[in-house]
């Protein structure tokens, strides 16, 4: 059996909060061929940043050109169904939205993502200020601000360039197992349309309505058309997986206020291999915390480095540790910390080979998520016994439970506080980081997310049970609609 793991810009080019739990599944899981996909907005990297196993048949990345040209003429039946999509869009209508982009995906090359960009033959913008205009008009929306041409004309490109990824060419496999976002999402969407292979999804995004950095700087009207397209695909996603696999509660309800159906939704929490973060007694050193993150501008980075400041004060000598620093934000990182003027005591480190060396210099572990970051690196501090200070985002709370201290977001004086009380209290400190260690191993481990996923890869694409008869149940089979995961003994085409 043959899966596509489709990412977006990361495994297995890239060591980022995701790699290593796709890279833990796809270790675990040899009995599968898998083909790996990722889609960037980046140009692609040298080479992957982790070992392949052999039942890896390819590996490869996508890079979506920010470059629209557009083409000569205009194709009519590109621009009705970018109409629909405008006018699902617009109206919040998911039906008539999925419609305008499963028709975009039909006149997608499939073959050149340069090439097959419908959108490059259709006056968006026009498209776009017409439905806007008809939105308005009708009264049903009064949430809608103006959108001026220059708007649309903005929010053109950006939905340009959105779209390329529906030319994303996906190999023939049994099914494709997408891990979040709007970008890999729309690739899928995609591929499923055309050839109708099933489609998983692991829901691991942050609410779709917050922005990025860059995009804050935008003007209402078109911070409004990304936050309801990305909505809309979200929304599109769920209705055409088989299955999805919500990360975590928060991630769970999440997916049902955007109209995921219940019995299509399988819970699979994170995990990480006990192995690859043992818990090692704590170092001898000056009093140290560490945190784990990419030092970008939506890292938590500057809270973190604020928090620090009034720790440093308050313990003199300690050592805040960041590892992970990309290259990428490298410059941005050290423009941060040369604020602070506490650089001597701040150590940068990028991410080590060796998970193992990743927390052992700390003696406790602050997690401050970013607005996309799912639970992987607060289930690596717990796992690695050490005391956990979260910010209180997304499933952060639900994660560490009480065996760890949970602050209020952007409050870096209560995470100061809660970092000192740590430092300055070894017992509580320890006692916490086993703690965090027995919840982890009791709640989190990579082994059951490898048995989950193996089972729901075996559900979704592998060939329908033999028939079969049933001859006593002590319990009656259910008279309503069943979870997909679930298979009740009956006899084919039997009406239950």
């Amino acid at each position: 059996m043959r899966i596509c793991l489709l990412t977006g810009g990361g495994y297995p080019f890239r060591r980022d909060a995701l790699g290593g739990w796709c890279r833990t599944l796809v270790d675990g899981l040899a009995r599968f061929r898998f083909d790996l996909v990722t889609v960037s907005d980046r140009e692609p990297p040298g080479g992957p940043a982790y070992p392949l196993p052999a039942h890896v048949s390819s590996a490869r990345t996508v890079a979506l050109s920010r470059e629209t040209p557009r083409r000569e003429g205009r194709d009519e039946h590109a621009t009705a169904a970018a109409a629909r999509l405008c006018q699902g869009l617009v109206t919040e209508q998911d039906e008539v939205f999925a419609r305008g982009l499963a028709g975009l995906a039909a006149l997608a090359d499939g073959g050149t993502v340069g090439a097959g960009a419908p959108l490059n033959a259709v006056p968006l913008a026009d498209v776009l200020l017409e439905a806007w205009r008809a939105g308005r008009s009708s009264g049903a929306d009064d949430r809608l601000p103006r959108l001026s041409l220059r708007d649309a004309r903005t929010a053109a490109t950006l939905l340009r360039h959105a779209a390329r990824a529906l030319a994303v060419p996906l190999p023939e496999v049994d099914l494709v197992h997408c891990v979040g976002g709007t970008t890999p999402l729309l690739a899928a969407l995609a591929g499923r349309w055309r050839t109708g292979t099933a489609l998983l999804l692991t829901e691991a995004r942050a609410p779709v309505a917050k922005l990025r950095a860059h995009e804050e700087r935008l003007s209402p009207a078109v911070q409004t058309v990304l936050r309801r397209f990305r909505r809309a695909v979200a929304r599109t996603g769920y209705a055409e997986a088989g299955l999805i696999a919500p990360l975590s509660e928060y991630h769970h309800s999440w997916a049902l206020r955007h109209g995921a159906d219940p019995r299509r939704l399988v819970p699979v929490p994170a995990g990480v291999d006990p192995q690859d973060f043992p818990c090692a007694p704590e170092a001898r050193n000056p009093p140290a915390i560490v945190w784990a993150g990419n030092g970008g501008p939506q890292s938590g980075l500057a809270c973190v480095l604020d928090a620090f400041a009034r720790v440093a004060a308050a313990v003199p000598g300690t050592v805040l540790h960041l590892v992970g620093v990309t290259a990428a934000h490298e410059d941005h990182c050290a423009e941060q910390i040369e604020r602070t003027g506490l650089g001597r005591a701040i150590r940068l480190h990028p991410l080590p080979a060796d998970p193992r060396d990743r927390y052992a210099a700390g003696h406790v572990v602050v997690h401050v998520p970013g607005p996309s970051d799912p639970p992987y690196r607060l289930i690596e501090g717990m796992m690695s016994g050490r005391a956990v200070v979260g910010v209180d985002v997304g499933p952060v709370a639900e994660t560490l439970g009480d065996a760890g201290l949970v602050v209020p977001d952007r409050d870096p004086a209560a995470l100061a506080a809660a970092c000192t009380g740590l430092l300055t209290a070894p017992a509580r400190r320890r006692a916490l980081g086993d703690a965090a260690r027995r919840r982890a191993l009791a709640c989190f481990t990579a082994d059951r997310v490898v048995r989950v996923y193996g089972a729901l890869y075996t559900d979704l694409a592998g060939p329908p049970p033999a028939p079969a008869y049933e001859l006593t149940l002590a319990v009656p089979a259910p008279r309503d609609a069943r979870p997909a995961t679930l298979r009740w003994l009956a006899g084919a085409g039997e009406d239950r």
